[in-house]
């Protein structure tokens, strides 16, 4: 997994390339903390994530807890998609297709 994170005026954008799994989820998890001094706004680019483990969805229920729920997901690939919907995130996270 790359991450490409930058800090724009209190906003956190994450795009992810490759996998989010039992490996690489505690390694975003600690991204997102070393980064998340200030910030109030989460914004999460999953375009190039073709697989994402239960890590994964615990890593991004909790960023949204931290900033009240003012998280976005953009461009989830089709496979990410249906891992939102069938755990009911997809009605749950604010997504951008």
């Amino acid at each position: 997994m790359e991450l490409e994170i930058k800090n724009e005026n209190g906003t956190l954008k994450i795009k992810i390339i490759g996998k989010i799994d039992t490996m690489t989820a505690p390694i975003l998890e600690e991204e997102i903390s070393k980064n998340f001094d200030g910030i109030n706004e989460v914004i999460f680019n999953f375009e190039q994530v073709k697989y994402m483990s239960s890590s994964g969805i615990r890593v991004l229920v909790g960023t949204s807890k931290k900033v009240n729920n003012n998280m976005k997901i953009i461009k989830p690939t089709d496979e990410v998609m249906e891992v939102f919907t069938i755990t009911g995130l997809a009605t749950k996270f604010n997504i951008e297709r």
